[in-house]
């Protein structure tokens, strides 16, 4: 009997990683965490998934600082957007960011702004209509599955998103089969590896995390873009 194990497939389905509840506290530990209404007690490759920010609190991601602050023109530019591009905006929220590049894909390209919240959905379109953006299309997800079709999108973006999934694996499974062979996945994370960014710590994802969760998915890491202020721009490519 050869004493090799067989290569696994180039082709097969990547394995899961185990979801697991928060490790319990130490025996004699009296004294309660602080309250954070960020925690969701659930981790997934040894970090704790942040609970999603609600349609309630969605002006934040309108408010007027914000090119300031994390300069979203900077932002597009890194995306190297191209007329005809059809983008998977994904957690889009407000559309906020779909506005944004809306204009870099035309005239033939379109931004499919995915989210899970029902209200947000209905914020985009009325916001998209509102200002002309006439090729936004708003799209409801699942928390485990984008609800896009196989090989459609020229690149996928999660924007302070990827690190609120319920089900990080799952989605960004359903991600790469939206994503055409050779196309991009763009992974945004406020910097964890920065104390001073005024962002609460589960919101914050390190480029080391990003990269260890986006392999297990075999993407192909292509570049890291860090001249944002807060955030850094971390792009995969879908193998072809």
């Amino acid at each position: 009997m050869s004493r090799y194990l067989p290569r696994a497939r180039a082709d097969a389905a990547p394995q899961r990683p185990d979801y697991r509840p928060r490790p319990p506290r130490a025996p004699g530990y009296l004294i309660e965490p602080p309250l954070d209404f960020d925690r969701t007690g659930k981790f997934y490759m040894g970090r704790e998934i942040s609970d999603v920010m609600g349609w309630r609190a969605a002006d934040w991601l309108e408010r007027p600082e914000r090119l300031d602050e994390e300069r979203t023109d900077l932002l597009v530019e890194a995306l190297d957007l191209r007329p005809g591009m059809v983008i998977a905006d994904i957690g889009a929220g407000t559309g906020y960011l779909s506005r944004l590049m809306s204009p870099a894909v035309k005239p033939h390209g379109t931004i499919i702004a995915v989210d899970v919240q029902g209200m947000m959905v209905n914020r985009i379109g009325r916001l998209a209509r509102e200002n002309g953006f006439d090729n936004i299309e708003a799209v409801r997800c699942r928390e485990h599955d984008a609800q896009l079709p196989p090989s459609v999108v020229d690149m996928a973006v999660m924007l302070d998103v990827y690190h609120e999934l319920s089900f990080p694996f799952e989605m960004l499974a359903s991600i790469v089969r939206a994503t055409k062979p050779g196309g991009r996945i763009v992974f945004v994370e406020f910097k964890e590896e920065d104390p001073d960014i005024p962002i609460k710590p589960l919101h914050k994802m390190s480029e080391a995390r990003v990269r260890r969760e986006a392999a297990v998915h075999r993407l192909k890491w292509e570049c890291t873009i860090d001249h944002l202020p807060w955030q850094h721009v971390v792009v995969f490519r879908r193998p072809g």
